[in-house]
């Protein structure tokens, strides 16, 4: 299975494990899965952080990439037709970062590993964290 993390799972999945369902757990867990976490969550980290709305350990850049390292989760990066797609998708959503982790995932065949209510409104592969 090819998961795509939204960045609330992935912030839980690193400090929180607990806080996820059991079967989502499981799965990020699971070395058979490739398990994503797009760029766009790491903007979002940064973002949230530098307006004083994320506590991390240490500064984003210098926090994530060692996390990245011992999780062996895999960058998905930007990528034109998924950042295009977004212009599509219907506005159930407003944030811009969970449009584009659904367009991504979407565009890249991946299953959204996430608790957000609105993304089942959207035709894409959902995994409840």
């Amino acid at each position: 299975m090819r998961l795509l993390l939204d960045t609330q799972v992935f912030l839980w999945a690193v400090s929180d494990p607990d806080h996820l369902k059991k079967t989502a757990r499981s799965a990020i867990e699971d070395g058979a899965n490739q398990v994503y976490v797009s760029v766009i969550t790491a903007w979002e980290i940064a973002l949230k952080q530098s307006l004083g709305k994320l506590d991390l350990p240490n500064d984003a850049e210098l926090w994530m990439p060692p996390i990245l390292a011992r999780t062996s989760f895999e960058l998905a990066a930007l990528g034109l037709k998924a950042a295009l797609r977004v212009r599509g998708l219907p506005w159930h959503h407003r944030d811009p970062f969970d449009r584009f982790l659904i367009a991504q995932a979407l565009e890249e065949g991946l299953t959204l590993v996430t608790r957000d209510p609105a993304f089942p409104l959207y035709a894409v592969a959902l995994m409840d964290a």
